[in-house]
């Protein structure tokens, strides 16, 4: 009898070990099952690839919780909006949409934040593209509007220049100093006139070698050149300048492309439009631009060899502009960056990244949003 007991108490206690074994097996390997969320909205989570029900995104695996910072090591200072990251609270709490705040942890609130772990999985189901910051060759183009001079007043100021001119010669040696002195005021006056109406210094002692005022100013004219007004907004005054290379089009003969260069800025700002007027003289050896045609017109300006980053990389919040610089173990730091130019697709980096750094060229929104929803800043 005390056998069968014997026997019957190391069945239970086996059975009893094994029950207990294949829970803990279980349990572990319900663990280990793979979950996904969407990268848009980390709440909407399941156990099988697909897209989520509130965006339609594909839904992600979810990664590993190791580069976390925890709760039970770090105290929690408060709980941010993963939206808005102004937004916060010293509870949890959800916000206008249903999504939890994100705890903020001590060592996260202490300076910039570290970074946000994205895995290579995960970079490529949101279209993440990546481009090396290095020096560029960076042009800037100006595209504006202007028309071919029609200018009878500037042709009149030139022809009373010549006059004054003529005048202040034949009195030069006069032995009436009054007359004299009158004559070379009457020549000042008109030279101010005409660089007021934008013609530079070296347009202006041009005039007065060749003698006669510019008829093409008003008329169409035997000669192989012609002049045509641009208009350039105050932001890009800066980058102008005399002898840069013009290109013109007009509607009139399409196609075809009427090369010259900036020859005279005016000197004043119209308080208006927030714009100056440029004269360039235009080649026309066909003589087939007419005074008032309206053109389009493209300045390309050589910027020279600077420290470039893609345009796309730029996001611009309004109040500071950001990329997000990729680190050799796939962490995304965001930086706060100062732009010079902008180029050709692409802008002049003034500080915030070096040459050589990794930006995020495509998909850094969604970048963006994944640092927010894990309360980097």
């Amino acid at each position: 009898m005390k056998k069968k007991k014997i026997i019957v108490v190391i069945l239970l206690a086996i059975l009893a070990l094994f029950l207990i074994g294949s829970t803990i097996f279980t349990r572990g390997h319900h663990l280990a099952k793979e979950i996904y969320s969407c990268p848009m909205h980390p709440d909407f989570t399941s156990d099988k690839p697909g897209s989520c029900a509130i965006c339609g995104m594909d839904l992600v695996k979810k990664e590993s919780q190791d580069r976390k910072p925890k709760a039970g090591k770090n105290k929690i200072l408060y709980y941010r909006n993963p939206m808005d990251p102004g937004v916060t609270s010293p509870v949890p709490m959800k916000d206008s949409m249903g999504m939890d705040y994100v705890p903020v942890y001590e060592e996260e609130a202490g300076g910039e934040a570290a970074g946000v772990y994205i895995t290579p999985e995960k970079q490529q189901l949101i279209g993440v593209t990546k481009e090396k910051v290095e020096k560029r060759r960076l042009t800037h183009q100006i595209v504006t509007v202007g028309e071919i001079a029609y200018d009878p007043d500037l042709y009149v100021a030139q022809e009373e220049y010549l006059q004054a001119l003529k005048i202040a010669t034949a009195t030069k040696n006069s032995v009436l100093n009054p007359v004299a002195e009158q004559s070379d005021s009457l020549l000042k006056a008109s030279g101010k006139k005409l660089s007021l109406l934008g013609m530079s210094k070296a347009q202006i002692e041009d005039l007065s070698e060749r003698g006669t005022a510019q008829e093409n100013l008003y008329l169409p004219s035997d000669s192989d050149s012609i002049w045509a007004y641009m208009t350039i907004y105050e932001y890009e005054i800066g980058l102008i300048g005399e002898g840069i290379p013009v290109e013109i089009d007009v509607v009139a003969f399409p196609g075809e492309v009427f090369k010259g260069n900036i020859a005279a800025i005016t000197p004043v700002l119209n308080a208006q439009t927030r714009a100056i007027r440029v004269r360039a003289e235009i080649e026309n050896p066909e003589h087939k631009l007419k005074p008032q045609m309206f053109v389009n017109a493209r300045i390309n300006i050589d910027l020279g060899e600077k420290l470039a980053v893609p345009e796309t990389a730029v996001i611009d919040t309004g109040m500071r502009k950001i990329v997000y610089v990729v680190k050799q173990d796939d962490t995304f730091e965001q930086r706060d960056v100062t732009l010079g130019q902008k180029a050709l697709g692409y802008f002049e980096a003034l500080e915030g990244l070096k040459e050589g750094d990794i930006v995020v060229t495509s998909g850094n929104f969604l970048v963006d949003s994944e640092s927010k929803l894990k309360g980097n800043k």
